[in-house]
């Protein structure tokens, strides 16, 4: 068991002890098309696991942690906690660098933005402003060990959803974590690339969880406790949990809201 090495927007870390607790006794491999901070994963410590989000440069990120860790250990040891290096940096185009620099930049920017916020405009530049933080740590060796480890053997891709589990079967567990419907008015907030996930892709994400109940597989999904959710998963077991928003630009809206997890079995 190991634990994230990044801070990321709508982040499971809170929710992981109640998921569990509706997990299933054993199954086979494990799916998680929706990576993100990958606490769920992390937590479960899967002996064989299929990994995926949409943000290339986040799986970017993961491979590099796997496969080429003290690479990238040796590139973070090279940023600086400043305003103008931090500029430097986020004005960098990903596809200019290496993979190793790549990496080392994503997990500096989220060490060092605000409120460790991913977030791109519509062309997908990263535009979170510098976090003015005293003394982060830029080069989380121990968490980046721990997950390195994790992270051998792990099948990792930046496909669509619907593909990252193509070859889930009977008896493999699925975990569907997709950005959030929006309970209020802040849907930009859950942007974690170009494209938003809109009404049509969650009821298309339903249609999916139904495919794969009928092949046999356990399946859990998180969403926001909204009566769109409600309905959509009404054919399902809903199982309302309490969490904490860890990240939102209004320190008064990180307080405990309402969830849900749904179970296939």
């Amino acid at each position: 068991m190991s634990a994230p090495f990044l801070k990321w927007a709508g982040g499971k870390r809170s929710l992981v002890p109640a998921l569990t607790a509706l997990l299933p006794a054993s199954y086979g491999d494990y799916y998680e098309p929706f990576l993100g901070g990958g606490a769920v994963f992390f937590a479960l410590g899967p002996a064989r696991a299929f990994l995926n989000d949409a943000n290339e440069e986040l799986i970017n990120c993961y491979a590099v942690v796997r496969d080429r860790l003290d690479e990238l250990l040796g590139a973070l040891a090279e940023h600086r906690n400043t305003e103008e290096h931090y500029q430097r940096v986020r004005a960098q185009r990903p596809a200019d660098l290496d993979e190793v620099a790549r990496a080392a930049r994503l997990v500096f920017l989220n060490r060092t933005c605000f409120n460790g916020l991913y977030r791109v405009n519509r062309h997908g530049e990263f535009n979170t402003p510098y976090g003015h933080y005293r003394k982060p740590t830029l080069v989380p060796e121990k968490s980046l060990r721990d997950a390195s480890a994790a992270l051998q053997g792990v099948g990792l891709t930046a496909v669509g959803y619907r593909d990252a589990c193509a070859t889930a079967t009977a008896g493999d567990l699925v975990y569907l974590d997709p950005p959030y419907v929006p309970a209020g008015g802040h849907a930009d907030f859950r942007r974690y690339h170009r494209e938003q996930f809109r009404e049509d892709d969650h009821e298309e994400l339903a249609t999916l969880f139904k495919e794969l109940d009928a092949r046999g597989c356990h399946v859990r999904l998180s969403n926001a406790h909204t009566p769109f959710v409600l309905d959509l998963y009404a054919d399902w077991t809903i199982h309302e949990v309490t969490t904490r928003r860890p990240i939102n630009s209004d320190g008064a809206r990180r307080g405990p809201v309402r969830e849900v997890v749904v179970a296939n079995d």
